[in-house]
């Protein structure tokens, strides 16, 4: 896990880079969700499953995990929002095999990912669906038809991860739209419910590390906008600004110090 912690800190330092020099934001949600996104590529992905990411806001964290697998090069990264890019901020849809849906309409990723999963089980094909989300969709109608759904077809080849950093677009998830306690309403559809602190290897992988053979699985992982920053951390702003030069340096700072 210590040369894994490793591969992440590089993998945050190259996010910061990246958002920086293309002087964008969003990097709060992007910190929340990279441990997570490095986890499931690194150590529990197989040729036969798919990864959505329906929070299409962290399209950045997706991007440089992509890079620390070998599926994207440095110089791709420096396309990240430019003119005509590839790397779009919110993800284009199959130029690369591991994206395989436009996302960031949010509320799409969840009911895309129950067809996936669907078609894996009327076909008899092998592999897993995974979809990572914001708490924030869950504001969406979409999703909870996608559950109904899922649990109707006992998909138990999806599997959905909520990146719960208690932030979204306007404020705190609680005084926008309160729909906590999440556990409980998934629990009351009859959906397997576990939680977990989505900034903790261990946690993350005994997790990961069992599976759910009698339908779909949620996965409520608490976690922190802004992550290893501390002027970023828990900050509504972070979903939007991008990093001045002094910011960034102290960021880099904070990172290497983690």
């Amino acid at each position: 896990m210590k040369e894994f912690s490793e591969c992440i800190r590089t993998a945050k330092e190259r996010l910061l880079k990246m958002h920086f020099d293309s002087g964008v934001g969003h990097i709060g949600g992007n910190l929340s969700s990279l441990d997570l996104l490095m986890f499931l590529y690194h150590k529990v992905l197989n040729k036969d499953d798919v990864f959505i990411l329906s929070k299409g806001h962290a399209a950045g964290a997706l991007y440089v995990t992509l890079w620390s697998m070998g599926y994207l090069t440095d110089e791709e990264l420096k396309q990240f929002h430019g003119e005509g890019t590839k790397l779009t901020g919110h993800m284009s849809p199959n130029w690369i095999p591991q994206i395989v849906f436009a996302t960031g309409s949010l509320g799409h990723g969840l009911p895309l990912s129950a067809g996936l999963a669907l078609a894996k089980k009327l076909k008899a094909e092998t592999g897993r669906v995974f979809c990572l989300m914001s708490d924030g969709e869950w504001n969406e109608g979409s999703n909870w038809e996608a559950l109904i759904f899922a649990k109707q077809n006992k998909l138990k080849q999806l599997i959905f991860v909520v990146d719960c950093n208690g932030l979204q677009g306007f404020g705190k998830t609680k005084e926008v739209a309160d729909i906590e306690p999440l556990s409980e309403k998934f629990l009351s559809f009859g959906i397997l419910t576990e939680e977990i602190n989505g900034h903790n290897l261990k946690e993350i992988a005994d997790i990961f590390s069992s599976r759910n053979e009698k339908g779909p699985r949620a996965i409520i992982a608490h976690t922190k906008k802004g992550c290893g920053i501390s002027f970023m951390e828990n900050k509504l702003e972070w979903h939007y600004l991008p990093m001045t030069m002094e910011q960034y340096r102290q960021a880099l700072k904070e990172i290497r110090l983690l």
